[in-house]
């Protein structure tokens, strides 16, 4: 199900998944099968979403994310792929940032670029992720700091 109110131009996009109103999916993109995307989000070329994701609305995934299975981004999730950014000044590539398998993110986190996320990693609403989770374990905060394994 994509909703006609949406700019799908990816074709590779899973069975059984939903795109909400006001999304933005660009030509490269590979989402899995069985994922929602809700409302008001932007996906960009250089992205890879597992199955059985869920997006919530006012997420963007810039270039150089990926996603794996089973993953929760809460609404207004805020990710970044450039440490240095500048206006009209590009990298040669973007930092690579890896979110693991049944990992969830709270709403308002802040990602920072070339982190990976472990598996089950839980970050709480509102933290600024500046390095990468262990898997198993919960962060919070500003910066984000663990809390429990």
């Amino acid at each position: 199900m994509i909703h006609n109110l949406s700019d799908v131009q990816s074709s590779n996009i899973g069975d059984n998944t939903k795109v909400w109103q006001f999304c933005v999916i660009l030509p490269n993109a590979i989402i899995g099968d069985n994922c929602n995307i809700c409302s008001h989000c932007l996906i960009e070329n250089d992205v890879v979403i597992g199955n059985n994701t869920t997006i919530k609305s006012g997420v963007q995934i810039w270039d150089g994310i990926t996603i794996e299975d089973n993953v929760f981004i809460g609404p207004n999730v805020t990710f970044t792929n450039d440490k240095s950014p500048r206006s009209k000044i590009y990298p040669e590539s973007f930092l690579k940032t890896l979110i693991k398998n049944n990992a969830s993110i709270g709403a308002n986190a802040t990602i920072l670029p070339g982190v990976i996320i472990g598996e089950f990693a839980m970050v709480g609403a509102g933290s600024v992720v500046t390095k990468s989770v262990k898997p198993y374990t919960t962060v919070i905060g500003n910066p984000a700091r663990e809390v429990s394994k």
